[in-house]
Order: structure tokens, then C-alpha cells, then sequence
């Protein structure tokens, strides 16, 4: 734990390996997950809509999944260093670009997971 979902759309000039790297970083210095637990994955999206107009628009979506138990302070810390880490990630020029993180709590009760080493 954690899992870190990025959904971006294809239009946007991001080098996927380089950014969940730079994601995971910023999840590893924060000192609230082991280096080794954090999992990421990139989701390019080719067929998007961003609202109803003409103009040429992109975003970037990371979802971060983790289990409960870290306050307010702390996921607003976690938030903030992913959003800055993928703003540094994401080139975008000609086009109207959001990018937003969301953090998510599983429900620890839901939750399995197995380790294997081999």
C-alpha cells in the first residue's frame, strides 16, 4: 500500500515511466510509506472529452489509494507533493490542461494482500 492511478489524456506530452517515477518519490519522501509498498500505473486515455467546447484541452488524474488512519495535515501534505510532482512532469503547451490528485481510503476491512519473495 499505497496505489497510485494516473489516467492522463494521450494529447499531453508526458513521458509515463519518468512521471510514476517522480510520483513515487514524492510518496517515499513524505516517510509515511515504505519504499517497496508503493505501487503505481499509468492509464493513457485516448478517447476524452473535456466539457463541451472547441478548444484543444487535456488533464491528468492521480488517484491515490491508501488505508486509513493518517490525519488531515497529512493527506493535504501527500496531495500537494504529488500535484507539484506531476506539474513538473507535464508538458502542455497549446492546450488548456487541468491537473488534479485525489486521494482515496480503502476500507481496511476489504483489503487483502499477500507478499511473495522468489
Amino acid at each position: 500500500m499505497p496505489h497510485l492511478t494516473l489516467e492522463y489524456t494521450a494529447n499531453l506530452g508526458l513521458d509515463a515511466d519518468a512521471a510514476l517515477l517522480a510520483l513515487n518519490h514524492a510518496l517515499a519522501g513524505s516517510g509515511l510509506f515504505e519504499e517497496a509498498d508503493i505501487k503505481s500505473r499509468a492509464v493513457p486515455l485516448h478517447s476524452f472529452r473535456s466539457g463541451t467546447a472547441a478548444t484543444p484541452r487535456a488533464f491528468a488524474h492521480a488517484r491515490l489509494a491508501l488505508m486509513p488512519g493518517r490525519d488531515a495535515a497529512s493527506k493535504r501534505h501527500l496531495a500537494d507533493a504529488l500535484l507539484a510532482a506531476l506539474s513538473a512532469q507535464v508538458s502542455s503547451p497549446g492546450l488548456e490542461t487541468q491537473l488534479c490528485v485525489e486521494l482515496q481510503e480503502i476500507e481496511a476491512d476489504c483489503y487483502a494482500k499477500e507478499y511473495r519473495h522468489g
